[in-house]
């Protein structure tokens, strides 16, 4: 499977990932999927109430208005991305352990080096895959 998001949508990650130190960001992401690919069409910046360097929790109202605007506009929920404000763009073993869909996409962006790093993983019963990630 690869997994399209726009450029755009990159850099308003990245840019949200930024705004949100020292503490990791986070967000859903929504779209489609059509064969092996899945497009993201839609992000959603969200606020990491636990205001966490090392875990987030999405705002469950925030959540629930997110999900909303995504049945409204025609897309699934695809998943949810996290930053890791000094650790490499990688799922850790708590991510991994809160992973309970395997149909969901986990994007991590690392904010380690100057520049952004965003990588994309399925898990599935503890294992995860890197999947190919084009911007667009």
């Amino acid at each position: 499977m690869t997994v399209f998001l726009k450029k755009t949508d990159y850099d308003r990650i990245t840019a949200h990932a930024r705004a949100g130190l020292p503490n990791e960001a986070c967000g859903l992401i929504a779209g489609k999927t059509e064969g092996d690919q899945t497009i993201i069409e839609k992000v959603y910046l969200l606020a990491n109430v636990d205001k966490s360097p090392e875990h987030f929790s999405i705002d469950p109202k925030e959540q629930l208005t997110a999900v909303r605007d995504m049945r409204t506009l025609g897309f699934v929920p695809l998943g949810n991305f996290h930053s890791h404000p000094s650790t490499p763009a990688r799922l850790s073993k708590e991510d991994i352990r809160l992973a309970f869909d395997p149909k969901a996409l986990y994007l991590v962006v690392s904010l380690a080096k100057e520049t952004a790093v965003l990588k994309a993983f399925s898990v599935e019963h503890g294992t995860t895959r890197d999947l190919p990630l084009e911007l667009v």
